[in-house]
Order: structure tokens, then C-alpha cells, then sequence
């Protein structure tokens, strides 16, 4: 069965660095759309990031655009989320979901908890 395990997440100071890690299972990350999705206390949920299939097309939220970049390593069937500068405002559990946007993200992970403090 499909299983996503986000890690790599802990706390960090203003303009830290955290690299996430998604562990797949279950199904290849070339076969779908990946996205980084997370949700701030006491907030809704926000998409961060896409990844395509293809592994050739990204998309960043404005709020992350420039400091943030995904990837994925096909060999360890793994999605990665660099996140540099990091601020208060990025403080979040992080999520990977499979799937696009149009056809609806179908797996979750449990999430992973980032949290930036001085």
C-alpha cells in the first residue's frame, strides 16, 4: 500500500537552513505529483510546493518562492524539501501528498513538525 513518511524536521533559529525528506513506499515518485503541503498553528492548510511526475516541473508558493526548492532522488524513491532562510512565518507541520492538483492529493504523510525560534 501506498505509505509517504515525511522526517527532518526540529527546530531551527531565524535564517536556519532544514532540509525534509519524504520516504515513498508503495507505489514510484515518477509515476505522480508530489507536493510539500503545511499548516501553521492554529491555521488551514497551505500548499508550499509541487513536483511533476516528470520531474522537470516545479511551483513554489510566493511565501516560499526563492528560499525553498524541491526535489526528489529516483533511486531512493525519496522527495526533499530545501528550506533556507527560514523565518518565524515558516513555522508549520509539513506534509508530503501524492497527487495533482486537478485530480485531487489522494496520500498524505503525518506530517513532520519545523519550528523556527530564536
Amino acid at each position: 500500500q501506498v505509505q509517504l513518511v515525511e522526517s527532518g524536521g526540529g527546530l531551527v533559529e531565524p535564517g536556519g537552513s532544514l532540509r525534509l525528506s519524504c520516504a515513498a513506499s508503495g507505489f514510484t515518485l515518477t509515476t505522480d505529483f508530489m507536493n510539500w503541503v503545511r499548516q501553521a498553528p492554529g491555521k488551514g492548510l497551505e500548499w508550499v510546493s509541487r513536483l511533476n511526475s516528470g520531474g522537470d516541473s516545479t511551483g513554489y508558493a510566493d511565501s516560499v518562492k526563492g528560499r525553498f526548492t524541491i526535489s526528489r532522488d529516483n533511486a531512493k524513491n525519496t522527495l526533499y524539501l530545501q528550506m533556507n532562510a527560514l523565518t518565524s512565518e515558516d513555522t508549520a507541520v509539513y506534509y508530503c501528498a501524492k497527487g495533482s492538483a486537478s485530480d485531487g492529493m489522494d496520500y498524505w504523510g503525518k506530517g513532520t513538525l519545523v519550528t523556527v525560534s530564536s
